[in-house]
């Protein structure tokens, strides 16, 4: 029996076949290529070797995938509460701020609506700050941060962005002191918008009333009828709205009606004010040449007696200007 030896197997891909075999790989190989881009047959191949080895993939990439698990989601517990108290404090603060802003944005509308007020009232005016406000019963005051210095003389009208505040009582030089129109011993000549109707209007000692007590049973006066300062008696410029008509009441057998009115100003929430200066021609003169003596407590100025309500305007004299105030009085 013929046994088969090393020397017996064929030689084609041994020896000096070599070459031989390696021009048939390659030529074998460009053949697949040629086909597999043209007609696509090894597709399929590949998508089953690509599932076959996508396994194993997942299990390269595991060791990875957990360590990025663990550095996002096993976060420390002492960084957490470092962060969360953190975060709270900026809560904390963010939260001042915006309380701060709110008032800084209050403040702003205020001083906004005082200029939008300035081209309506057409006379020189002075913007002054409150510095402390006296609001007892019967004595309605407040201080301001403006004096002579500042061009403030005493009888000065205050007004705000609505209406008529006050008057100014007292100089001290840096400083001033101005009476409310609710004060009662505050007065103001009024006129009724509607129809011209004259009278004055006396403070009550409460923020949202005024009295007008010198209206006869038959005077035209109805509410809702808005007062605006008349101009008699050279305190207060003529225009400026003073209050609106509440409630009219005529108790029987009473020759005078009751009346009352809400001031327009924001008496109870005012911070600036406007210290208006009227031309040098409505300023009233002293009727002397030497000074005169400060002028008493604006009602008692103003009132008139119960019997003579049409008499008011002439019976209410003109206020002292700064230069016929007594040095003492200015320097307080």
């Amino acid at each position: 029996m013929a046994l088969t030896t090393r020397d017996s197997e064929p030689r084609l891909f041994s020896g000096s076949a070599s070459g031989l075999r390696f021009v048939v790989l390659v030529a074998l190989s460009i053949v697949l290529m040629v086909l597999d881009q043209r007609e696509q047959h090894l597709l399929q191949l590949r998508s089953m070797l690509a599932a076959a080895t996508y396994p194993l993939q997942q299990a390269i990439n595991a060791p990875f995938a957990a360590q990025r698990w663990a550095s996002e989601n096993l976060a420390a517990r002492e960084q957490l509460l470092d962060e969360n108290t953190r975060l709270r404090r900026e809560i904390l603060l963010e939260n001042t701020r915006l309380q701060r802003m709110a008032a800084l944005e209050a403040e702003n509308a205020r001083m906004r609506a005082l200029l939008d007020s300035t081209p309506k009232v057409g006379d020189q005016v002075l913007v002054a700050e409150i510095l402390s406000v006296d609001m007892d019963r019967l004595r309605q005051r407040i201080v301001l941060n403006r004096g002579s210095r500042d061009g403030v003389f005493v009888g000065q009208a205050l007004i705000d962005a609505r209406g008529v505040v006050g008057q100014v009582i007292r100089d001290r030089g840096s400083s001033s002191e101005a009476l409310l129109v609710t004060d009662p011993d505050h007065a103001v000549p009024v006129e009724n918008v509607r129809n011209g109707l004259r009278t004055i209007a006396l403070g009550t000692g409460n923020l949202g009333s005024l009295s007008l007590p010198f209206l006869t049973r038959n005077a035209d006066i109805k509410p809702g009828d808005l007062l605006v300062s008349s101009g008699l008696g050279g305190s207060f410029p003529a225009g400026y709205p003073v209050a609106t008509v509440e409630e009219v009441r005529g108790d029987s057998g009473e020759p005078f009606l009751v009346v009352s009115a809400r001031p327009e100003a924001a008496l109870e929430r005012i911070r600036e004010v406007l210290l208006v200066q009227p031309p040098p021609a409505e300023v009233a003169a002293p009727p002397l040449a030497e000074p005169l003596p400060a002028p008493p407590a604006a009602a008692s100025r103003m009132r008139a007696p119960a019997g003579a309500p049409a008499a008011e305007a002439s019976a209410t004299p003109a206020p002292a200007v700064p230069a016929a105030a007594p040095a003492g009085e200015q320097g307080e």
